[in-house]
């Protein structure tokens, strides 16, 4: 079952119940259910006889705005969230007296309003102290080390020319290393030539495209080993 009737006292107190330990009424953040059950109820629900469904409802007001925008299925009914049967938000008397016993520090919200303001001030603090604390690690760069295969049109092709050609080639995160010209037979030698790639910066099958541009020299290349660094 979901919510009952929110503008009778008993839809009133399970709404109440239900948000006690709740800022929203699904997930983490405000949804279409929020919506939904916030346009069921007529008016603010009174903070002397419900008051963490007084404090929902203030903070969902806050989102009037942006309603439209929220995540989630508009054309769901109030009534299809909330508690299932059997739950303790269905039970007002034993969720108040949960939260009797409950000594910690009500982040999601309070019948005192200074005590409200406080929860989110400390809520939003160690939030900003996390996103700091994220931004400031170090990211570790993914790299590769690739050598490379670039093989001539014949015997005759000028291989200074084509890797100058190779090398000319400029990429951010792209950098050329050691090269060689290794017997393929017949009296061809092809080009063997090292590089280290960022791999979210440089493609090689994009630098093989360009390589394969240079078609006075290259016939075709290969990609003879590569390794993570």
């Amino acid at each position: 079952m979901g919510f009952a009737d929110l503008l009778t006292d008993a839809g009133a107190a399970m709404l109440n119940s239900w948000v006690s330990t709740r800022s929203y009424i699904v997930g983490h953040g405000p949804s279409q259910a929020d919506v939904a059950v916030y346009k069921a109820i007529s008016s603010a629900p009174v903070a002397d006889k419900y008051p963490h469904a007084a404090r929902w409802y203030k903070h969902i007001t806050s989102y009037e705005s942006e309603f439209a925008t929220l995540p989630g299925d508009p054309s769901k009914a109030y009534s299809t969230y909330g508690p299932e049967s059997g739950d303790l938000a269905i039970n007002p008397a034993k969720g108040a007296a949960a939260e009797e016993d409950d000594d910690d520090v009500d982040l999601f919200g309070s019948d005192d309003e200074e005590e409200d303001a406080e929860a989110v001030r400390i809520r939003e603090e160690r939030l900003a102290a996390y996103r700091e604390k994220k931004a400031a690690k170090p990211q570790t760069i993914a790299k590769s080390v690739v050598t490379m295969d670039v093989k001539p049109w014949d015997d005759e092709t000028d291989m200074v020319a084509l890797e100058a050609a190779v090398r000319g080639i400029e990429k951010d995160g792209l950098l050329w290393g050691a090269s060689k010209l290794v017997p393929v037979g017949f009296g061809i030698k092809k080009l063997q030539i090292n590089l280290v790639v960022e791999d979210l910066k440089v493609s090689l099958d994009e630098l093989q495209e360009q390589i394969a541009d240079f078609e006075d020299y290259v016939q075709s290349s290969d990609i003879a080993a590569m390794q993570k660094l």
